[in-house]
Parts: structure tokens; sequence; C-alpha cells
């Protein structure tokens, strides 16, 4: 996720007013192209509604509290009070939880659960959201002639394998563009609305929540579907908090309230102020909005808006993957900075490419955007309902709230969740299996993980040697010392590191000074720098450092042990080497996981990334030496 922002020093107020532009790019990009294929989703054959006056107010007027109750009051008002030290998202918020749950571990392991499996749903939203986003405004060339109709599918994927393709780039460049132009789009989405209002200004009357209460009520058990294609309209909603650590929380409220707030409500309403006049434009109410002169105008800056909140999700996906390596729930990944200015410029070439695969395969299988439809809700609106759910955890535990108080503030909305899931999960069987099926399988990948690091870290600790004995040992002992500082990485402080006993073993020297390094990664967003660096002497000739990171942070070991020198160990970086063991794990006759859990675990490990790439270390400054794990 990206922000434009100025490392310029500028006034309060035109620093919040850059923000609020640029969270217009970032924020609102994807919940801005819900009106291409929400009003037409809600009037489907599939939902059963009937096109007639009333249930096209009602329609209308269930779209406007959506917004109003989900958006405005849940994720505006509450929601965005939960900041974990500045930062929000979902990983950010099981921290939060995790942290105000640590003296009840069997609760603290739920909902370490739970949050989990809502990361891994993001994932499946990153993949739907450029698929229907991209294709919904591409089918607008269906109305301007049929002729495109076959043409539909190969420009969507077209245009979505040059988006992934210009990943590896950066959005630096284009990146300040975004607020601006999805600011035009806004602008254009009340515009046309507005306009279409004035021709048919009874659809006001969808203001009234009674018509959203009629509407639901008409439904019958008909209301899951009606409501799940409702649920449309909200998604996009989770970036409002992801991307708090970015704008803040005062540029993203500025940003709704005043802007994004109205122009969705002027285009909802101007949809069924169209549809009053002429029912027949249900085929494809956004575009049929337009006069047909503007109609290719119109599809091309919504193609342009939908490639900018598909860029929001895939880059979401990046800073995700991110913070799950360091939470220990993924193997180590190539990660590419793109930018030296902005925050969150990041590239993770693994994820991109699976990413584009997965997006084409679906655009393939599922055909158009309708089709889509049924599978996107899920993801989001189940997000939904386990940020609510840690949301109270967090009020009741971590703020100290009585539970009434946690309860009454997060109950509604559990219940709107619930509802919201519910209606969604009714067409599992017609696409939303894809999205439980790729959060599931990331999720049986980020448990073997953890569970195999878990396993892994226990079996070599128990041949470990205690490290302060170890040195004052070698004190008594004449060996050749080596006249440079050596590094030796260890998971685990206090013990002696493989590498150092392989580097004595078959090279029988010891350098002069050995620092052995631990590095940590907290739940909590960033570490300040005060704080970044420990530094224990051990014994003659060797120092025990500890390295503190936030699940946000850039771990990067060259540069945070230039600190050491404030803590009286000054490293010279040209006379540093560092020494790395690589685990390979080989099965044991006793088998801790099940066999294809463990076969799973030695796949992910033999293709997980470098230390040293991660870690920043310097590639002709590295020396790895192997170590044969049996787990």
């Amino acid at each position: 996720m990206q922000a434009a922002l100025s490392s310029q020093p500028v006034p309060w107020h035109g620093r919040t007013a850059a923000l609020t532009l640029a969270a217009l790019g970032v924020v609102y990009g994807d919940i801005g192209t819900s009106p291409l294929y929400t009003i037409k989703e809600i009037f489907s054959k599939s939902t059963g509604v009937p096109l007639n006056p009333e249930t096209i107010i009602g329609a209308v007027s269930v779209v406007f509290w959506a917004l109003m109750l989900v958006v405005t009051l849940k994720y505006v008002v509450l929601i965005l009070r939960a900041d974990n030290r500045g930062e929000g998202g979902i990983a950010a918020l099981l921290a939060l939880a995790s942290q105000s749950t640590a003296g009840r571990p069997v609760l603290r392991r739920r909902l370490l659960l739970l949050g989990t499996f809502g990361a891994c749903l993001f994932y499946g939203d990153s993949v739907l959201t450029p698929a229907i986003s991209v294709l919904s405004a591409v089918e607008g060339l269906e109305i301007v002639t049929p002729a495109f109709k076959p043409w539909v599918l190969p420009i969507s994927i077209g245009v979505l394998v040059g988006l992934f393709l210009a990943q590896r780039r950066g959005t630096a460049t284009v990146g300040r563009w975004f607020g601006p132009i999805i600011a035009v789009w806004f602008l254009v989405l009340a515009a046309v609305g507005g306009w279409q209002i004035a021709q048919a200004p009874q659809v006001m009357q969808a203001l009234d929540p009674r018509h959203a209460w009629s509407f639901l009520a008409g439904r019958g058990w008909g209301v899951f579907a009606a409501v799940g294609a409702v649920a449309l309209a909200i998604t996009g909603t989770e970036a409002l908090y992801a991307d708090m650590g970015h704008f803040g929380k005062r540029p993203i409220r500025i940003a709704w309230t005043s802007f994004v707030l109205p122009a969705l409500a002027l285009n909802y309403a101007g949809q069924g102020a169209l549809l009053l006049r002429q029912p027949a434009a249900v085929e494809n109410p956004f575009y049929l909005m337009f006069p047909p002169a503007l109609l290719l105008p119109a599809v091309a800056i919504a193609t342009v808006a939908t490639i900018i909140a598909s860029q929001a999700v895939i880059s979401g996906a990046y800073s995700l993957t991110q913070q799950s390596i360091q939470l220990g729930l993924l193997p180590r990944m190539q990660i590419i900075h793109t930018s030296a200015h902005e925050r969150g410029q990041i590239y993770v070439p693994a994820v991109n490419w699976l990413l584009l695969v997965a997006v084409v395969l679906a655009c393939i299988g599922f055909g158009n955007s309708s089709a889509i439809a049924s599978a996107y809700g899920i993801a989001v609106t189940a997000t939904m309902l386990i940020t609510t759910v840690l949301t109270y955890f967090v009020v009741r535990y971590g703020w100290g709230f009585p539970a009434w108080v946690a309860v009454g503030a997060t109950a509604f909305f559990i219940a709107l969740d619930a509802l919201l899931l519910a209606s969604c999960s009714v067409k599992i069987l017609e696409g939303g299996w894809f999205t439980l099926a790729m959060a599931g399988a990331v999720l049986v990948v980020m448990l073997t993980w953890k569970r195999g690091r878990e396993l892994l870290s226990a079996t070599l600790r128990s041949d470990l040697l205690p490290l302060k004995d170890f040195a004052e040992s070698l004190g008594r002992q004449q060996l050749v010392a080596v006249p440079r500082t050596a590094v030796f990485l260890s998971a685990e402080r206090g013990v002696v590191p493989q590498a150092l006993l392989h580097n004595m073993k078959h090279n029988l020297v010891l350098h002069e000074r050995n620092v052995v390094l631990c590095v940590q990664f907290h739940e909590e967003p960033t570490v300040l720098a005060e704080r970044r660096v420990e530094v224990l002497p051990v014994a003659s000739g060797f120092w025990q450092v500890i390295l503190h990171f936030g699940f946000m942070d850039t771990p990067d070991i060259p540069g945070a042990l230039e600190l050491c020198a404030q803590r009286g160990l000054a490293i010279d970086a040209f006379a540093t080497s560092y020494f790395l063991s690589r685990e390979t794990v080989v099965p044991a006759p006793a088998r801790a996981m099940v066999r294809w859990r463990q076969n799973l675990f030695e796949a992910i490990s033999r293709n997980a990334g470098r230390a040293v790439d991660f870690f920043g270390i310097p590639h002709n400054a590295v020396i790895e030496l192997g170590t044969r794990v049996h787990l």
C-alpha cells in the first residue's frame, strides 16, 4: 500500500490536505469502483429481486444505509480508534488483541488462529478485486457496441497482465497521480449521478431508512441473496483501517465524509433514478447513465480507476506478506524496496507471480464480473466480522473497559457482519468456494510453517550449548585468533550458534571479536531506534547482540549494527564477516508432524528465501555453513 508522503515540512493544514488527496487514491480506490457492478447485481436474476419503483428505491436505501452503518459508524467512528501505535489493518489488530490477552493463553491461541484466517482471506480479496474491477470496467465496451463483447475478456486479461508486469518498477512515479485521478473519478460519479437524480428526484426517498427495512422485510428467505449483492457496495472498506498508518485517521475521515460518501451516495441514487425512468437499463445501469457520446471516455476513466484500485490491494498483499514473515507465519521471501522516499513501496516477486496466475485463472474460470461477484463478498464480509470480533477483545482487555461497554460497542456490528457473511455464504457453490479454498490453502501453509519452525527450534535448542560457559572455556584454550569481527546469526539468545561450532571445527580458528546476533520481531508495528539494539558482553572477545524490530519494520542488520557503537561496541562494516547456518530438514524415524505436513514444511524450507537477502547483509561478507536437522 502506498502513500505519497512529502519529505518537506509543510503546515499541518497543507499536509492534511495532501494526505487527504493521497488517501483518495489508495484508501478509496476499491470502494470507489463498487458502483460499476453493485446495483446491477442486486437486480440480477440470481437474487430474485423484482424490478419496480418500490424495490428500486428500497435497494438504493439499503446501499446508502450500509455505507452509513458499516463504513461511517463502524470503521470511521469505531475501528479507526483501535490503532496499534498508529498502524492499522488486521495484522496490527491481531497483534494488539494478542497482547491484550497475553494472560489468557487458550484465548490468545484461538484469537491468533482467527486473525490468521482473516489475513488469509485478504489474499483471496487480492485476487478477486483486480479481476472483478477490471472486468466490470471493460464490460462497458459491450454497451458501446455488442461487437466488442468477444474482446472484453482478452482485453481485461491484457490489462491485468500489464499491471502485474509493471509491479517490479514500483509506483513511486505514477503513485502521485493516484489521488488526483481518483478525485476526478469521484467527481464524475457525483456529476452523472446528480444529473440522473434531477430527472427523477423521487429516488431521494431512499434516504428514509424505512424504505430499506421494507425492502429487506419483503424479500423473505430471499433476503440473503439480496443482502449478498448489497455487500458489494462496501468492498474495500478494510482499506480505511489497513492504511491508517500511511495517512492517519484525520485525512481518512475527512476524505470519506466530505468527498467519497457524498459521491457514492449520489451515484447510487442516480442509478436508481435511471432505473425508475428506464427499467431496461438494468442491463448495466452504471454505464447507461452516461450520454452515448461519453461512453468511451467513461470506460477509459473507469478502467484507470480500477487499475488504481487493483494496485492498492496488490500492494496490500505485499505488505501483509512482509508482516506475516516477521510474525513467523510465512517463510522468508525476497522483498524489493522500489522507492527510497515513499513508505510502503515494496515488491515481493513470489507473491506477484502467484497473484497474477490466480487472477488470470479467476478471469478465465468465471468469465465475467457477475460470476465473480458470487465469490467476492465472502472474503470481504468474513474479514469484516473477524475485525469486529478482535476489536471486542481489544476494547475489553486492551483498553480495560467493562464487558457491557465492549459488548455495546461491538455487538450490533457483529450481528450486522454475521448477516452480511451469511448472505454471501449462500453462493458458496456458485463461486464462494474459490475464496474459501484460497484462504484455506494459505492458512495450511502458515500453520504448517509456524509449527515446523517451532519444532525445528526445539530440536536445535536441545543440542545447543550455553554461550557464556562456552565463551569462558575458550579463554583457557590456545586458538588462532583472526583479526576481524565475526557475526554469527542465532535464532535463540544465550546459546552457541551452529555456525560458530562449525567454523571452529572446520577452520580451526576463532575471530578476535565474536558477535552472536539474535533478531527478535515483536507484536508491535515499529520499534524505536533507542530500543533497536541490546549489547551484552559475554566474555573476552564475545558479545551477545539482540536486534529488535516491529512487524512493519524493514530488518536491516548492517544498519542496525551501526547503533552498537552507542552501546560501547563499534563494528567496522569493512572488517566484518557474517556466518550463517542453513538448516536442511530431513525426515526423522518418529515424526513430530503427520507425513503430508512434514513434506510440505520440507518443500517450503527448501524454497524459502535466504536470510542474507531478507536481512540486507552484503553478499560478499557472508559464509554459509550447512546443518542437517532431523524433524
